[in-house]
């Protein structure tokens, strides 16, 4: 396993892109990198504070410099009224925090695709990322068109038959309306033993958003390790995002350590950021 400096020298060398040049030139991208720029930004994934208040959630956020969130409903009830919601919301923009979206919302019935939809309108978002049930993509279809909100449908991994990787998404989303997209989570990209970079540039045109962390095998079995100790080609994903000017965000999901993830979340936000700076 390479350490953080391994990955930093490789990736400051080009040793790590060179290897990935055959996916690039397979996929007809030939097209130039500035690597002085990063289109996209860094957030977190609100499921990493399931364990915490939202003081605390604001307090470690701040603490490791991350600005943006993917807000959970354990944080903001799904039946919360428009004065709750707006506490709520209120309450992290007073701590810094930019709640950029809602998510991950599971969606089983008509009423809790309506109610889903409601609750981002009153939350002040623009996307949800969520889960619709595959006989409900007609109907969220209505919804976006009405709405005009992006859905990122987040792949769940081995774990779930519903959505297991990006190209199960894609199968379901091609033939819909473009603002049905994607978020896809590289920890279950990887788990489901698919290259995640391999999947940013395959579904490129419909990728709205990004779960990011490390995991420490390539199989169901895999959990969840500090950014840079597992085996995710960290630099490659970057390159990539780079390459296809992804403008979302990234947000960090951190999934050990729930009653005590600060150090893990400052490790791997650390070490993102330092990939990232690499030119």
């Amino acid at each position: 396993m390479k350490s953080r400096r391994q990955f930093l020298k490789l990736a400051g060398t080009g040793v790590l892109a060179a290897g990935a040049s055959s996916l690039y030139a397979s996929s007809d991208l030939r097209f130039s990198v500035d690597k002085t720029v990063n289109t996209f930004s860094i957030g977190m994934a609100g499921y990493t504070f399931k364990e915490f208040t939202i003081e605390k959630t604001i307090e470690m956020m701040k603490r490791v410099g991350v600005p943006n969130l993917s807000l959970k409903d354990f944080h903001m009830p799904m039946n919360s009224t428009q004065e709750q919601i707006n506490a709520v919301i209120e309450k992290f923009k007073a701590g810094g925090i930019h709640v950029y979206t809602v998510g991950v919302v599971y969606m089983k019935t008509q009423e809790s695709v309506d109610q889903a939809f409601e609750y981002a309108k009153m939350a002040g978002v623009k996307m949800i990322v969520g889960a619709p049930d595959y006989a409900l993509l007609p109907y969220v279809e209505k919804k976006i068109r009405t709405y005009d909100f992006k859905l990122a449908i987040h792949n769940h991994g081995p774990d779930n038959p519903l959505y297991p990787n990006a190209t199960d998404i894609w199968n379901h989303i091609k033939d819909l309306d473009a603002r049905i997209g994607i978020c896809i989570d590289i920890g279950h990209t990887t788990r489901d033993g698919q290259d995640p970079s391999v999947d940013i540039l395959r579904y490129r045109s419909r990728i709205y958003d990004m779960h990011i962390k490390d995991v420490d095998k390539a199989t169901k079995e895999g959990l969840t390790v500090e950014m840079g100790r597992g085996i995710i080609n960290i630099p490659k994903v970057i390159d990539t995002l780079r390459r296809i000017k992804y403008s979302g965000s990234c947000s960090l999901e951190f999934e050990k350590d729930m009653t005590d993830p600060l150090p893990g979340i400052a490790e791997s936000i650390g070490y993102l950021k330092g990939v990232m700076a690499c030119k």
